[in-house]
C-alpha cells in the first residue's frame, strides 16, 4: 500500500513506471538529461548572473548606499529591506504569470524579468545623490522584484527539462553555479570597489552597477538562447514510450 493504485485510486499524471530503474539505466538517464541536456547549462549560467546581481545588492548595497548617496545605515538597511519585500512579491508574481500566460515556460519569464532588472538598475545608478529617498527605494524595490522571479524559477525550470526521474540532479547543478556566483558577489565586488577607490575616486560604485547591469544584460541574452525551449522535457520521453 505505497502507491496510489495499491489504495484503488488512479496513478499521478506521467508519474507511474513499470518498473525501478537499474543502476546503470539511471546513470544513462541522468547523463542524457542533466549533464548532456544543453538547456539545464544554459540555466545553470544564468542563475550564476542572477545570483551575482542579487547577492551583490544585499551584500554592499547599505555600504553603497552611505557611500554613494550619503544615507545614513540604518536608512540604507532600511531600503535594501524593502528591496528583499518586493522581491517576494515578485516570485509570486513571476511563477503566476508563468502558469497563466507562458504555458509554464519559466525561461521565458526569466528574461522578461531580466529585462526588469537591467532598466531598473540603470534608473537606479543615474539616480542624482540628491534624489529624495522614497525615490530610491521605489527603484531599488524594482530591482528586486524582477530579480528574484528567475531566481525561483531557474530551479522550477531545470527540473522539468530533466523531469521527475533527474530533477534533483538538475536543481543541484544549477544550484551549483548560483552558490559560486558568491566570489564575484562578494570578494569580487569588494576588490573590485577598493581598487578603483584608490584609481578614480569617486566612481567606484558606478563601475560596480555597471558591471550589474551588464550581467544582467548578459543574462538576457542567455535566456533567449531557451526561447524554443518547450516547458518539459515529458514530451521526449512520452514520444519514446510510444
Amino acid at each position: 500500500r505505497d502507491t496510489p493504485s495499491s489504495v484503488g485510486l488512479p496513478e499521478l499524471h506521467k508519474t507511474h513506471k513499470k518498473g525501478k530503474d537499474s543502476s546503470a539505466e539511471f546513470k544513462a538517464f541522468v547523463r542524457k538529461h542533466v549533464y548532456r541536456n544543453k538547456w539545464i547549462w544554459i540555466l545553470g549560467i544564468a542563475n550564476f548572473f542572477v545570483y551575482v546581481v542579487r547577492f551583490a545588492v544585499l551584500d554592499w548595497g547599505p555600504t553603497f548606499l552611505k557611500e554613494a548617496h550619503g544615507m545614513t545605515l540604518s536608512n540604507a538597511g532600511w531600503t535594501v529591506a524593502v528591496f528583499e519585500i518586493f522581491g517576494i512579491l515578485g516570485m509570486l508574481v513571476a511563477g503566476w504569470v508563468t502558469d497563466k500566460y507562458l504555458a509554464g515556460k519559466a525561461h521565458r519569464t526569466s528574461l522578461y524579468c531580466m529585462i526588469g532588472v537591467a532598466v531598473f538598475m540603470t534608473i537606479f545608478l543615474y539616480l542624482p545623490n540628491n534624489s529624495p529617498q522614497w525615490l530610491m527605494i521605489i527603484v531599488l524595490a524594482m530591482c528586486g522584484f524582477f530579480i528574484y522571479g528567475p531566481q525561483a524559477l531557474i530551479g522550477i525550470a531545470a527540473a522539468n527539462q530533466a523531469t521527475n526521474r533527474a530533477a534533483a540532479t538538475a536543481n543541484g547543478l544549477t544550484g551549483l553555479f548560483g552558490y559560486a556566483s558568491g566570489l564575484v558577489s562578494g570578494v569580487g565586488v569588494g576588490y573590485m570597489v577598493d581598487a578603483l577607490s584608490k584609481t578614480q575616486p569617486g566612481k567606484a560604485w558606478d563601475y560596480v552597477f555597471m558591471m550589474m547591469i551588464g550581467m544582467a544584460v548578459l543574462c538576457v541574452f542567455i535566456f533567449a538562447l531557451m526561447w524554443k525551449a518547450k516547458a518539459h522535457g515529458y514530451d521526449e520521453l512520452e514520444t519514446k514510450a510510444d
